[in-house]
């Protein structure tokens, strides 16, 4: 299995997002200190790899410096519990004991989470956007030949895959289903 290459400081801020409940990478754990810009470039650099998401938030102390008349709060993807390595049955535990609040994520239904790593794929590619190349690798952990040797697959078995831009990146998507 080959491990997603991330550094320290980026797995403190993930790992840190997927314990608490609404998985907002904002503010910096007490480990880190101070919001530095070594921070906010860690974070854009997880928002770019597919690991984090933006989300519109009212908390000034939780959001990026960017527009003030709009705040943007950082929240971990699925794909960031991923790489962090954060186990289902705790996340479902505590999306189960945990009631959403404020502009928490939407919570998908725990029983139609991908049993294997294709079925990750899979899930990525069904989504209104898509998938990038980088998203699929960051949420199995695959190289990229061996990501695009599944896309491959996934087309002898019979689904059609369609390839479209999002900006200057490559995105895929499930145009008919197998």
């Amino acid at each position: 299995m080959t491990i997603l290459r991330l550094s320290d400081l980026q797995l403190v801020l993930l790992s840190a997002a997927a314990q608490r409940d609404d998985g907002s990478l904002l503010p910096p754990p007490d480990s880190i200190g101070e919001r530095t810009p070594a921070v906010d470039k860690a974070i854009k650099s997880l928002l770019r790899r597919g690991l984090a998401a933006e989300l519109d938030t009212s908390d000034v102390n939780g959001s990026l410096p960017t527009d003030r008349d709009r705040l943007i709060g950082v929240r971990i993807t699925a794909a960031g519990r991923a790489a962090t390595g954060a186990g289902q049955e705790e996340e479902e535990e505590n999306r189960a004991s945990d009631e959403p609040q404020g502009k928490a994520p939407p919570v998908s239904n725990p029983s139609s989470r991908p049993a294997s790593k294709i079925g990750t794929v899979l899930s990525l590619l069904r989504r209104d956007e898509g998938a990038t190349l980088e998203e699929m690798i960051a949420a199995t952990g695959w190289l990229p030949h061996t990501t695009r040797a599944a896309l491959t697959g996934l087309r002898k078995k019979g689904h059609s895959i369609a390839k479209g831009k999002r900006g200057d990146t490559t995105c895929y998507r499930i145009a008919t289903e197998a």
